[in-house]
């Protein structure tokens, strides 16, 4: 299917500079603090090259025993039963779903998100991402908030 992504939470102060730089432009960015990715990256002072190079792998990490609601972004294939298997996933694992959100498909493809309570799931978050990624159909699953 492609490599195995793995995930890790490590202290900031043991990251390098430019992932930190590159979740404080990210933050900015999704709070309206700034427009464009040029004024995050100004701000953050990094080039935008390192920061759409970071982008995708560099996400803050909530402390979740406090925070139990989160919301997934999926990109989904527009093919019968996509979205009913992801659903049943949460259900499989114990998270309540709160809100579903689901854009029209183009190219073949929809995005959704899901806000789901976790606080009663039965597997760690990385396991749960790993088996709804697996799901047929499923293109992309992550965390987008949390």
């Amino acid at each position: 299917m492609g490599r195995e992504i793995k995930f890790y939470i490590v202290a900031a102060d043991a990251l390098p500079e430019i992932f930190v730089k590159v979740a404080e432009a990210k933050r900015m960015i999704q709070t309206g603090e700034v427009n464009t990715v040029g004024a995050a990256t100004r701000m953050a002072g990094i080039s935008r090259s390192a920061f759409y190079k970071y982008k995708d792998s560099v996400q803050p990490f909530n402390d979740l025993k406090s925070e139990h609601i989160i919301t997934f972004y999926g990109m989904l294939k527009d093919a019968p039963g996509v979205l009913s298997r992801v659903l049943s996933g949460f259900a499989g694992a114990g998270a309540n779903i709160l809100t579903i959100n689901q854009s029209i498909p183009t190219n073949g493809c929809a995005a959704v998100t899901v806000s789901a309570e976790t606080s009663d799931m039965e597997m760690t978050l990385e396991a749960f991402l790993e088996q709804v990624s697996g799901v047929e159909g499923v293109v992309r699953f992550e965390v987008l908030a949390g």
